[in-house]
């Protein structure tokens, strides 16, 4: 009999369990067809891999050499068929930019820009609420670029396998409704909205923790925090329902007045990311660039987010 991966994931599981049984419930066999496995695997290895009683099953020599042979091996035969999906997803890379993106201000400047310089190329948009699902299509391949946003200094989704380039940082501002008393105060203590209710998009990471850490600070707790699309959000701010919480790139809208919020208690970053070892990791400086231009039009849209941020050096477009 000739060694293959899946006796090496069977002798892992036998392992990992302690147990034949419970290796085989794991494995979805029955006790005796993984038995009888075993003993195939034994001999083609030349000896007993398990010493077996009552108690369990423990590793030989033997099975303690072929364990880490197998930790070696697995991994990399698994991060071999990754690569391998990526490379067939890929191919013909920059005949076709796939974008992914999470409602986000960006989004639509940067397929404007890339349209215009690539003309030829075929330009896809795929958004979603969920980073990580953005983030998993960059490490599978299905995905080329994707725009994420990220709470204060929050690590994106697979950080250590994905490159994530920070194109700008925006406060957090407050939507108010035009007639809202505050609305003519060119900045807002957070505590002045304490009798409020609040509205945003939904998202994962950090950020609702975030902003009820913040309130906590300025001290009170929100009363409730509707979670909904951008449009109703803006509807909910515009009837006066609630007050929201938006970026500073958020574009003038008529009904709605956005201001800084005192000492900047919440921030989010704009981020790039790419599988550095994709083809597209090629045309990742151009299109960096493209998407530096979409932020520095989602600013020049604000007149008042242009000023807050030429006060503010610290936030704004990065180097």
């Amino acid at each position: 009999m000739e060694l293959e991966l899946r006796h090496l994931r069977t002798v892992r599981a036998i392992a990992d369990t302690g147990s034949l049984t419970k290796a085989a419930a794991a494995l979805g066999l029955a006790q005796p067809a993984l038995s009888a496995q075993l003993r195939r695997i034994e001999k083609a290895l030349g000896g007993p891999l398990f010493d077996r009683d009552h108690t369990g099953a423990r590793p030989t020599p033997l099975g303690e050499l072929v364990l880490e042979r197998a930790r070696v091996v697995l991994p990399a035969v698994s991060e071999l068929q990754e690569e391998a999906v990526r490379f067939a997803n890929a191919r013909g890379a920059m005949e076709r930019f796939r974008l992914g993106g999470t409602h986000g201000p960006l989004l639509g400047g940067l397929v404007d820009r890339l349209a215009e310089a690539h003309p030829a190329a075929l330009v896809s948009t795929y958004t979603s609420w969920s980073v990580a699902e953005l983030a998993a299509q960059l490490f599978d391949g299905r995905l080329d670029f994707a725009l994420i946003g990220a709470c204060g200094e929050s690590s994106p989704p697979i950080a250590d396998r994905l490159t994530w380039q920070v194109v700008g940082i925006d406060p957090v501002f407050v939507m108010l409704p035009e007639s809202h008393p505050l609305a003519g105060e060119p900045e807002l203590e957070l505590s002045a909205l304490a009798d409020e209710c609040w509205t945003d998009v939904p998202g994962e990471g950090c950020f609702a923790d975030c902003f009820v850490a913040a309130c906590a600070r300025a001290g009170f707790s929100p009363a409730s925090v509707y979670e909904t699309d951008t449009a109703s959000v803006v509807h909910l701010v515009q009837v006066g329902r609630a007050v929201g919480l938006c970026r500073a790139t958020f574009p003038p809208t008529p009904g709605v007045v956005t201001r800084p919020i005192t000492g900047s208690p919440l921030s989010w970053r704009h981020l790039l990311g790419w599988h550095p070892r994709s083809a597209a990791s090629a045309a990742a400086g151009a299109v960096s660039g493209h998407t530096r231009a979409a932020y520095a039009e989602a600013v020049e849209r604000s007149d008042s987010c242009t000023r807050w941020l030429a006060a503010h050096p610290r936030f704004g477009a990065t180097p």
